[in-house]
């Protein structure tokens, strides 16, 4: 018999990871490399919470599409010809086989494999050769559509039809990025997802995490955001998503060799704004990394205990991109964020792997992590939740 992690006592230790940041504890490092823990995982956030698939404009016109993967879900998200975005599942209702793979523009999804062909609302509208098949109508037949909400230009989906809405909880958020602008704001569409050897929670800590700037990244590329200038916003209870907002030495800095903005600022931005970046995490796919010319977003997408792909995606003011000398700009500012990823990537690799080790505890934080802690609430107040669903039901 194998053994579990999953018990009583191992929920309740979980309680020392929900107070404040000065005396709280990390989560347990099984948490991070338990593949048993992965599948509890993935009832207690991914068949219930909002998951990022991408933005509204990649899909602008009736007939674009484009795929993405949750929990080893195969989606399409498509524009119909009526103007409605449809989130559906990819798998033919036939044999399985995925009948659309990356993105482009169509006027029906055929699958390959038979020619079973659907609309782009996902209906069965063709099926070659079923007329002798004994009470077989298509009109009972369709991709199985998934529960989609627009926020802040980003397209979340929702295998929990029940779940409540999502920018109701996301109200402070959308507060603080308002003079962004992010339904209007520009960007290409991203490269397809890369595979990173490491937990997702690794690289959303890392993403959101202010105590590691001032070291890991010490140096002209870094040093005009330091760590000490960190603070973080109270998020009403309930939060979908929380903030750390940092001060800037100069305003208008930019990760960039000359430090400062160097496409187009966001023109609605305050004085206050301008004299700080700021990071947004909306987990468990989410993050944002803003300053006053530019937006990085990576959209994550956990594959197995140790696995996950990642996103990278860039949004400008609106405008920007028809600016003289946008792509030189954007490829200087581009150039810098994925030296400074580099690093980062580098030690979420280590991370991983110091995880495994025998040696690895529940640490202590900094109140520079104030972040980290403000993402265990958000676990393991939905951990505690499911275990108590599956005590219920059993």
């Amino acid at each position: 018999m194998s053994r579990t992690i999953l018990s009583d006592a191992f929920f309740e230790g979980l309680q020392s990871s929900l107070g404040d940041v000065t005396e709280a504890e990390t989560l347990p490092p099984a948490c991070y490399t338990d593949e048993e823990f992965f599948e509890f995982e993935k009832d207690a956030l991914f068949n219930r919470e909002w998951l990022c698939v991408g933005r509204e404009d990649w899909v602008k016109n009736p007939g674009d599409y484009f795929t993405a993967t949750h929990i080893g879900e195969p989606l399409i998200i498509s524009r119909t010809r009526d103007g409605e975005l449809k989130a559906m599942s990819a798998v033919c209702q036939h044999r399985a086989m995925l009948v659309a793979e990356g993105r482009g523009n169509t006027k029906a999804f055929v699958c390959p494999y038979h020619h079973w062909t659907y609309g782009l609302d996902g209906r069965l509208v063709g099926a070659p050769a079923m007329s002798k098949t004994c009470s077989f109508d298509r009109n009972d037949i369709g991709l199985p559509e998934i529960k989609t909400e627009i926020w802040e230009g980003f397209i979340f989906v929702n295998f929990d039809e029940d779940a409540p809405a999502l920018a109701p909880r996301l109200k402070t958020v959308s507060e603080a990025l308002a003079n962004y602008d992010l339904p209007n704001a520009e960007g290409a569409i991203p490269d397809e997802p890369q595979t990173y050897p490491w937990n997702w929670k690794v690289m959303m800590e890392n993403n959101n995490d202010g105590y590691h700037a001032t070291r890991l990244h010490k140096g002209p590329l870094h040093d005009f955001i330091p760590s000490e200038l960190a603070t973080f916003p109270e998020m009403p209870e309930g939060s979908a998503g929380y903030l750390r907002f940092n001060g800037t030495l100069h305003p208008d800095a930019a990760f960039n060799p000359l430090q400062k903005a160097v496409l187009p600022v966001f023109p609605k931005l305050t004085t206050e704004e301008r004299h700080r970046a700021m990071f947004a995490n909306i987990p468990p796919t989410l993050s944002l990394v803003i300053t006053s010319d530019m937006i990085i977003y990576l959209i994550l997408h956990a594959e197995s205990a140790g696995h996950h792909s990642m996103t990278i995606g860039w949004l400008v003011a609106p405008g920007a991109m028809s600016e003289p000398l946008f792509q030189e700009r954007l490829d200087m500012n581009m150039r810098t964020a994925m030296e400074i990823t580099e690093q980062d990537l580098h030690v979420d690799r280590l991370v991983q792997i110091g995880l495994k080790s025998r040696f690895a505890v529940r640490g202590r934080y900094s109140w520079q992590e104030r972040a980290q802690s403000d993402l265990n609430h958000w676990l393991v107040l939905r951990y505690q939740q499911e275990w108590q669903r599956r005590k219920a039901a059993s």
